[in-house]
């Protein structure tokens, strides 16, 4: 049986707590818990003890519970550690390295994966520090499950919601999941979405792009195991669980990110870059002349990311482009893998609704031939396309 350590933190979303054992209870995994002195003014020791079957640990210098359950041993005993609520208290100590209470070394000691499911104010979760630590929580392989928009305790309403304890518990699947999943051990880099490249501080040329395709290739990744950073340009889509996600707006960016990334395993570069950027952005609005004279915008070409990658010293085993196409599809993306030196290629007709809609229907070029591959949802084509991927790998191990 799957098990997981939880920490309660302090706040009126400790209550789902108890609904987060009993739904985890339901599928099969089973639950130890450290209850923070702050958890417990909402819930009690007993109530958690009642539905882990389990005794609860509070105390770092209980001399009864270091002796029965060293706060080393507790820290390493379930497959996944998870904090539900996870305050910004806690969330900022474990940012910060501090370990004053049960909760904090335990964080600290743990050689485990983390999943936090945060639940504060919205002002505090949109404070400058509580974002500059979960960038770093982030950027330490924490994952991340909510907080959703909704109205709080306090009265007032938008981000800070914890997630609903099947969410977290998706999450926790998920997450265990991938740890013995076929990509467990690799680290994968997806690009997606458009790029926006500013003209002046109102207008921009990008493209219509949805990032879709690409954010279910990064899910894919995920959900096979792989450490899985996300590049995304801007776009209206939540982040998938257990991917790590940077944005970006202009392709120069995007290209800095993907090279930060590295090293990976195996790159997806999904993203609709644009081509060009122009060559100066104004400062302001440009506005219509009196003589009505159209301004001449002088445009240059932005970075090649897929054939920088092909080139760079940490090149991916396993490089992927995507080629979007309105005419002769195939050789198109023949003769663009050959030219930008990428390992695989996946060709698609955008010219109907495909950069905005739910299906695709690609076509990947690779070094052995073409193949045809039927229309299927994005998600479909993200789950096959990381099954080739794990056939790939298998073969070069």
């Amino acid at each position: 049986m799957r098990s997981i350590l939880l920490v309660i933190g302090g706040g009126i979303a400790a209550y789902k707590s108890l609904e987060l054992v009993r739904r985890l209870a339901e599928h099969g995994i089973r639950t130890r818990a450290v209850l923070t002195r702050a958890g417990a003014e909402f819930i009690t020791p007993l109530s958690v003890s009642a539905l882990t079957g389990e005794k609860v640990y509070s105390d770092l210098f209980s001399l009864t519970d270091e002796a029965e359950m060293g706060h080393i041993q507790l820290s390493r005993s379930a497959d996944l550690v998870v904090v539900a609520p996870a305050t910004a208290d806690l969330m900022g100590k474990m940012a910060n390295g501090l370990a004053g209470d049960l909760a904090s070394t335990t964080l600290l000691a743990t050689d485990k994966a983390v999943l936090m499911a945060p639940a504060m104010n919205v002002r505090m979760w949109e404070s400058a520090s509580v974002r500059r630590n979960r960038a770093q929580l982030e950027k330490d392989g924490v994952l991340f499950v909510g907080p959703n928009d909704g109205e709080m305790a306090c009265g007032e309403y938008g981000p800070g919601r914890m997630a609903e304890p099947l969410e977290i518990v998706a999450a926790i699947q998920q997450a265990l999941a991938a740890r013995g999943g076929p990509l467990h051990g690799v680290k994968a880099l997806v690009t997606a979405g458009p790029t926006h490249e500013p003209v002046d501080p109102v207008r921009f040329l990008g493209n219509h792009s949805s990032g879709r395709q690409g954010y279910a290739i990064a899910d894919a990744l995920a959900r096979a195991g792989a450490e899985t950073t996300l590049v995304s340009g801007p776009v209206e889509i939540a982040p998938p669980h257990g991917v790590k996600l940077q944005r970006v707006t202009t392709a120069r960016e995007m290209l800095a990110a993907v090279e930060a990334a590295l090293p990976a395993d195996v790159a997806v570069m999904a993203a609709a870059v644009a081509d060009w950027r122009p060559d100066i952005a104004a400062n302001s609005k440009i506005k219509k002349s009196v003589d009505r004279v159209v301004p001449l915008i002088k445009l240059v070409e932005n970075p090649d990311i897929l054939a920088t990658l092909a080139q760079h010293a940490q090149r991916p085993r396993l490089l992927i482009g995507f080629a979007a196409e309105t005419d002769d599809v195939v050789a198109n993306a023949v003769a663009k893998r050959a030219r930008k030196g990428a390992d695989w290629i996946i060709a698609n007709d955008v010219s109907g609704d495909v950069m905005g809609g739910d299906h695709n229907q690609v076509h990947l070029v690779s070094e052995s031939g073409v193949q045809d591959w039927p229309d299927m949802t994005k998600a479909q084509v993200g789950a096959r396309l990381v099954a080739a991927i794990i056939e790939k790998l298998k073969g070069a191990a």
